[in-house]
Order: C-alpha cells, then structure tokens, then sequence
C-alpha cells in the first residue's frame, strides 16, 4: 500500500465534525474504529462518528489540521514529518504497535532476513522513510530498485522478486494465488512507526478535550473488542468495502493479535505509547535527512493523557 503525506487527491466522502478519516480504504488495519462504531461505543458517549474512507494519497493529516475533520488515522512517521511542514497534528492512541511493513519474498529464494536481500528486483516506495532506512541499515548487493505498483502479479512471475507489502494484506492475495510467500518485518531493522495511529488537530485537542477523551476512551475499547471478536468489525468493513471478504479479514486479525500486542500494551493497556519509541523515531528520521536536526522534539507530536490515569 502507498502511504503518500502530501497529496491533492480528495478524501472519498464527505467528512463530517466528529469524523475519522481513515488513510486507506476499510481494511483490518482499522478493525478497533469499526468495532467500536459496530458496539454503539462512540454513541454511548453522545458522539456521532462517521467512518471516512480514504485511498491512496488521501491528505487525511491536513484535513485534521484544517478542520474539516477532526479525527484522522495515520503512522507515526508521517505524523512528525507532517509537523516539520507546519502541520499541527497529534496523535492520542496507537492501537498497532509493530509497524506492518514487510518485505515479501518467495520462499523459494531461502531469504530468511532482511541482510540477505541480494541479486533480485526490490519493488519499493522509493521516497518513503522505511525505505531509506533500508538502504542505510543493509548492504542490498546486487538488489535492483523499481517503483512498487501496488500489485502482486509480477512477484507471482518471478521467484527472483521481492516487494514491500503491508503482512495484514498483499502476502494473503499472493497466497490466494498459489505463492509461497516470507514476510520479512521491516521493524526487524529498528524502523518502527507506530500504525494506523489516531491523530487530532492541536486546536481540537485545545478546545475540546472532553470530546477527544471520549472519543480516545471508546477507539481503545474498539480495539480490545476487534481483538477478541473481528466479526462484528469485519461485518461492518465488507459493508462499505466489496473489495475485501472474510478470508482477507481473518487474515488480517490473526496478524494483528500479534502487531497489536506488546510488552508496552501488557503493561498500559492497548493504544498506549512511550517517549522512546517517538524519540527514536525522531532521531532516525533526522539521520535520514527526513527531519532537520533542529526539529521539534518529538514530545510535541503525540500525548498519553487519554491513555494513562492516576
């Protein structure tokens, strides 16, 4: 999937004040907002939030940061960088907590970690952060670049093809069609942003703080429930999304148990996030060139003040 921060392309729909533009179209990555909105959770407080799906290049943090709508769904990544560009953003819960990103290849090629991607065709987002950190972190002798596209159909007509994938999803359709497929976490490497993170404007955050307490409070428990239960999230995600069925989704949760849950969740809860993993983040996205060294701490970016109570 393509992850674009900057783009002029129009969110599908229509946000509404206390919506929640999604970064993609509905998928498993968003299974706590569905659970949750399926649960009555967000009505229980007296919210009424819409479900705004996006696509690729879908400018969900400017519109956050415009108010056109006041929630969004985004990476921890793209959070920092988009405050490097003036766009006041923060986010208040990260439900998944190792980043999806992988690189998938064949089994067949023996690759059994990232060190030793050599002598094949690497279809990669070639301006994203993970993948410059990629190229900075491993030798990749003998690797060839080439955009990724999106599609499965040419790593299924070459065993010498690898290409980034998000593990919830692409690896399940080339495994639908016959392929024998390792995904390799890019978190493997340190690079790990927190993932479909939910963000609110700083003026929102500012002005309304019962609201995005109320909204944070019921997204958590979302999540908790999507992962005991998919079904009624899934339920709602094929609702407004024919181009995913079941298998896909089931798929997507048994992944998520795994991408959701962490010495950190055990600890705080689900959605928690730490000081050091933003920092590090930060620091990694400055020795990339991503960030000046002069940026904003990354303290700036994100708040725990809906997750951690006395």
């Amino acid at each position: 999937m393509i992850r674009t921060l900057v783009a002029a392309a129009a969110l599908a729909g229509t946000a509404q004040a206390q919506g929640i533009a999604l970064n993609w179209f509905p998928e498993a990555e968003h299974g706590g907002f569905y659970a949750a909105q399926a649960a009555g959770l967000y009505k229980a407080k007296g919210l009424d939030i819409k479900l705004v799906a996006g696509g690729p290049g879908a400018p969900v943090l400017q519109e956050v940061a415009t108010g056109r709508v006041e929630f969004g769904v985004s990476n921890a990544d793209e959070v920092l960088i988009a405050r490097s560009q003036g766009v006041p953003v923060v986010a208040v819960l990260a439900p998944i907590q190792t980043s999806p990103r992988v690189i998938m290849v064949h089994e067949e090629s023996g690759i059994t970690s990232l060190a030793q991607l050599k002598d094949l065709t690497l279809a990669i987002e070639p301006q994203a952060p993970f993948s410059a950190w990629m190229k900075k972190k491993l030798p990749l002798e003998g690797v060839r670049f080439v955009p990724y596209s999106g599609s499965v159909a040419p790593f299924l007509s070459d065993k010498k093809w690898a290409q980034q994938a998000y593990g919830i999803s692409e690896p399940f359709a080339a495994i639908q069609k016959g392929a024998k497929v390792r995904n390799l976490l890019v978190s493997d490497l340190g690079y790990n942003p927190y993932t479909s993170v939910l963000v609110v404007s700083e003026k929102t955050l500012r002005e309304k703080p019962e609201m995005v307490a109320k909204v944070v409070e019921a997204s958590k428990a979302g999540w908790d429930l999507y992962l005991q239960d998919s079904h009624p999230a899934d339920a709602a995600i094929r609702s407004v999304n024919k181009q995913v069925d079941q298998p896909l989704l089931d798929f997507g949760h048994g992944e998520l148990l795994k991408l959701c849950r962490n010495a950190d969740t055990q600890a705080k809860g689900t959605g928690i996030m730490t000081a050091a993993r933003w920092d590090d983040l930060r620091a990694q996205l400055v020795a990339l060139g991503t960030l000046k060294a002069d940026a904003e701490p990354a303290a700036k970016a994100w708040t725990d003040r809906f997750l951690v109570h006395p």
